[in-house]
């Protein structure tokens, strides 16, 4: 046997979320479906002259296109998970695209919030047939891409601006989460302008319809903002108020005579966390030591430990 020491195992930084791969295919395939039905809608519009599909389709385009930026970022962050340059991996990948669609999110609900001013105060003829074929055609291929992200499993975080996990350690995929949050945002819009269309068919309030333009610009402006918070709070290294992995980490490795003088923790991926501890300790052990007693904290998957003597 040799007499040399043996190097430490190698750990591999590769923190994507469990669902990674998943959730890039589901969301490829809402991309697919929206932009098989933007081009159907396009084409019979201008076949049989209907402006309103014609207008639906492009504005299905815009929705790709913000859907686009989910994809990108999954197969980015997959395709260099293993790329020595990320020393702390892609996993926050998903967490810059989530932010980024954020910020879609908001400028879409500018634009609805103009057009529903301008409506207001120049109100215009409304085909109601046409316009509630084109509300009910948008609504169902929402609700069909819904289906695909696993809507099922969302829980509407959207409506407190942050995300409940298992274990409360950033399980959640902002990435996911942005993406169907614009299928959400269009599919409200379809619901409101289905309501509305029917209230001017049958009573002739035509301002309701640029009324329910406001109404939806504001819950989608909510949840941009919520998004934007959740996201942003990752991309800075921000702990979320209700995660308390910082303490569970005081707790379970601090024992007499043991007093922690500097602790980082961040999120490096979805349900994956760093942290880097400086201990003094009166009677120092190896670091291996110390790791053993956090090996309960599932959302820990890279600890950095120095110790010094008192």
């Amino acid at each position: 046997m040799s007499d040399e020491p043996v190097p430490p195992a190698a750990h591999h930084h590769v923190f994507l979320g469990r669902d990674h791969a998943l959730n890039e295919r589901r969301t490829w395939a809402v991309i697919v479906l929206t932009a098989t039905t933007m081009m159907v809608e396009i084409v019979a519009g201008t076949i049989y002259g209907s402006m309103a599909l014609v207008a639906d389709g492009w504005h299905m385009s815009t929705h790709a296109a913000a859907l686009l930026i989910s994809a990108a970022a999954y197969a980015y962050a997959r395709r260099h998970a293993h790329d020595p340059r990320f020393t702390f991996g892609t996993g926050k990948l998903g967490d810059l695209g989530a932010f980024a669609s954020a910020i879609v999110l908001a400028l879409v609900a500018l634009l609805i919030a103009w057009e529903s001013l301008v409506r207001l105060a120049n109100p215009v003829p409304i085909g109601f047939v046409q316009a509630l074929a084109v509300a009910v055609i948008g609504l169902a291929v929402d609700l069909a891409s819904a289906w695909l992200l696993g809507g099922h499993r969302h829980h509407h975080d959207h409506d407190h601006g942050h995300d409940h996990d298992d274990h409360g350690h950033g399980h959640a995929d902002n990435n996911l989460r942005a993406a169907y949050l614009h299928v959400l945002a269009d599919a409200l819009t379809s619901v409101l302008a289905i309501a509305a269309l029917l209230a001017g068919a049958l009573y002739g309030w035509l301002w309701l319809d640029p009324l329910s333009g406001l109404v939806g610009a504001l819950v989608i402006a909510h949840w941009s903002y919520g998004l934007m918070r959740a996201a942003g709070g990752v991309l800075v290294d921000a702990v979320p108020d209700h995660d308390d992995l910082p303490g569970e980490i005081r707790r379970a490795i601090v024992r007499d005579g043991e007093q922690i003088s500097d602790l980082h923790v961040w999120q490096v991926g979805p349900g994956h966390h760093a942290a880097t501890i400086a201990l003094v300790a009166q009677a120092p052990q190896p670091p291996s030591a110390y790791r053993a007693r956090l090996a309960h904290l599932a959302a820990l998957s890279h600890v950095t430990i120095e110790v010094e003597p008192a």
